[in-house]
């Protein structure tokens, strides 16, 4: 199974957990930012995992334009899964829900339910076990 993680980072804290995500996946998962990546290159069966922080309620800009760029059925027979990083607050917004609905308007199929990892405060760095906690949910969409 080929398996990408691609994602967005603003202080390098989404950078950590999409490669945390990617360990977990496996050794030939890659890893990339949202700006070098066509989803044209992945084939049916694939497994593409994306995540971006939250800024503004929503993801990171670069990702949003990524996202918007993705045409209806571009992903048919994809599996998906999104995450966010955020600051633990009661409101924050919720990036891994918008970015999941737009994998979803592109024909992906949901590998899993879109998942977050915490920072502290808007610029970090990631709570205790958040990088371990990621690898490990790689390791479970893998297996899945």
């Amino acid at each position: 199974m080929e398996a990408v993680v691609v994602y967005a980072s603003q202080y390098g804290n989404t950078r950590l957990i999409a490669e945390a995500i990617g360990r977990g996946l496996g050794p030939e998962a890659r890893v990339v930012e949202a700006a070098g990546f066509s989803p044209a290159q992945l084939a049916p069966g694939s497994l593409l995992v994306v995540g971006s922080p939250i800024v503004g309620w929503k993801p990171l800009e670069g990702l949003g334009v990524w996202l918007d760029a993705l045409g209806p059925g571009s992903l048919a027979g994809v599996r998906t899964a999104a995450f966010d990083t955020r600051v633990k607050l009661f409101i924050h917004g919720d990036a891994a829900k918008k970015i999941e609905r737009a994998l979803e308007t592109a024909g992906a199929e949901r590998a899993a339910e879109p998942t977050w990892y915490y920072v502290k405060g808007s610029e970090g760095p990631l709570l205790d076990g958040e990088v371990e906690r990621a690898e490990v949910w790689g390791a479970a969409l893998a297996a899945g």
